[in-house]
């Protein structure tokens, strides 16, 4: 087969590994290098890295809209394109170019969490799964037949950044069988999404970030782990704005207003919300680094008086 990889980030990576073991994949597109890092320099995708390496051409259009983005694609005869956190929109006539047309592979369980940021709102919301669905592109927002699903449990301390790992290793896997299938002549059936279930995992904004206390103390804890490692959790407690990289929920009652610091102790600052108490963990100051909450005791022996 003839394969083109569309994909940016490392969640993309191990599905590129994947479609490459057969030195099939003909193209890499990937979005262009942005600045990043203190210097803001132009800085390459994990996936164009990744297929440098591989000695993969690499593309980086602006956009897929235009003729001449779409006689390019043509121009290298696709069989099919695999599409993974790619991030820029495919019209309807570029999905038509390769034989095969387009699989995407998405971390959630659709039609659950269709849309940017499905393993974050998983963990928020509370949900007990998640997983990844290779799916046939269409032209809606994540709309498509699932051609083939992998399940996996999410723990009780489980962060964003953990089960990104875990799905973007399942997608891989996921890819894989289903390769496996075309090769042999066997397409995977597709599977019609269901018109009930259908949520959205709108994009992730960084003043989401910011706790509030009035909420119930499970779902700011929820909050800090599907935040991990980005955008982090924050709050103003004790005259500092710390970022939040671990909490636990404590199911106790309390009469004091949230956002009160009832107690500090190396176990963790345990913070007064509308339900229940927040014991934060792991903090970090503005400037700092991410500490235990008996490190942070120890620079603010001020809140001594808050000890139990």
């Amino acid at each position: 087969m003839r394969i083109v990889f569309a994909g940016t980030p490392d969640f993309a990576v191990p599905s590129l590994r994947a479609a490459a073991r057969h030195n099939e994949v003909v193209a890499v597109y990937t979005q262009p290098d942005r600045p990043a890092g203190r210097g803001r320099g132009l800085t390459p995708s994990p996936v164009k890295l990744e297929a440098v390496a591989r000695g993969i051409p690499v593309y980086q259009p602006e956009s897929l809209r235009t003729p001449e983005a779409r006689a390019q694609l043509a121009a290298l005869e696709p069989d099919l394109m695999i599409v993974v956190a790619y991030g820029l929109i495919l019209p309807k006539k570029v999905l038509a170019i390769p034989t095969y047309g387009c699989w995407n592979v998405h971390a959630s369980l659709l039609p659950r969490w269709r849309g940017a940021a499905p393993i974050q709102r998983a963990i928020e919301a509370g949900d007990a799964e998640s997983g990844v669905c290779l799916m046939q592109m269409e032209a809606g927002l994540d709309t498509g037949p699932v051609l083939l699903a992998q399940h996996t449990p999410i723990g009780p301390q489980d962060t964003g950044g953990q089960l990104h790992d875990r799905l973007a290793e399942l997608g891989a896997q996921v890819l894989a069988d289903g390769l496996g299938l075309l090769r042999v002549g066997l397409s995977p059936v597709p599977h019609p999404q269901p018109d009930e279930g259908v949520t959205y995992a709108h994009k992730l904004d960084k003043a989401e970030a910011r706790l509030d206390w009035a909420q119930p103390a499970d779902a700011l804890a929820r909050k800090v782990r599907a935040f991990v490692p980005w955008p982090v959790a924050e709050a103003m407690l004790a005259g500092d704005r710390l970022r939040i990289h671990g909490a636990l929920a404590l199911d106790e009652t309390h009469d004091r207003p949230p956002g009160s610091l009832l107690r500090a102790s190396r176990e963790g600052l345990d913070v007064a919300c509308g339900e229940g108490v927040l014991r934060l963990r792991v903090v970090q100051r503005e400037g700092g680094k991410p500490v235990t909450a008996a490190d942070y005791l120890n620079a603010r022996r001020d809140l001594a008086a808050f000890a139990p």
